[in-house]
């Protein structure tokens, strides 16, 4: 589409520290999204998800990837959206510390909201 080779090796290098907090931010915000939509709306799952992820694009400064598959699929291109392959264990471990905290923190609050 843009006259690019399909598969390329990304040179935007992602560093910081600031980066993977944006990441295990952006993915516990994701996994509670989804967490708490099983149990109160499930029809509005795919809308909540459309509308976190829009939103942590603008507010998290690692653009959001929140996704092992997409971290792993934006090193294979070197446009800006993409990642240097060294910046990717940071970014994965942020998103499992993140998905981690985030179903620990919706079990809480889950159980925490029937025993009200």
């Amino acid at each position: 589409m843009f006259g690019l080779p399909i598969v390329q090796i990304s040179a935007h290098v992602r560093p910081t520290i600031g980066e993977g907090l944006g990441e295990l931010i952006a993915t516990f915000g994701l996994v509670l999204v989804i967490s708490l939509g099983l149990e109160f709306r499930t029809d509005a799952i795919p809308i909540a998800v459309a509308m976190f992820i829009t939103s942590a694009y603008w507010f998290t400064s690692s653009t959001s990837f929140a996704n092992p598959a997409v971290t792993l699929a934006r090193a294979t291109t070197d446009t800006f959206a993409g990642i240097s392959p060294q910046s990717v264990p940071m970014f994965i471990g942020g998103q499992i510390i993140g998905s981690a905290a985030a179903a620990i923190f919706a079990r809480w609050l889950l159980e925490s909201n029937c025993d009200s």
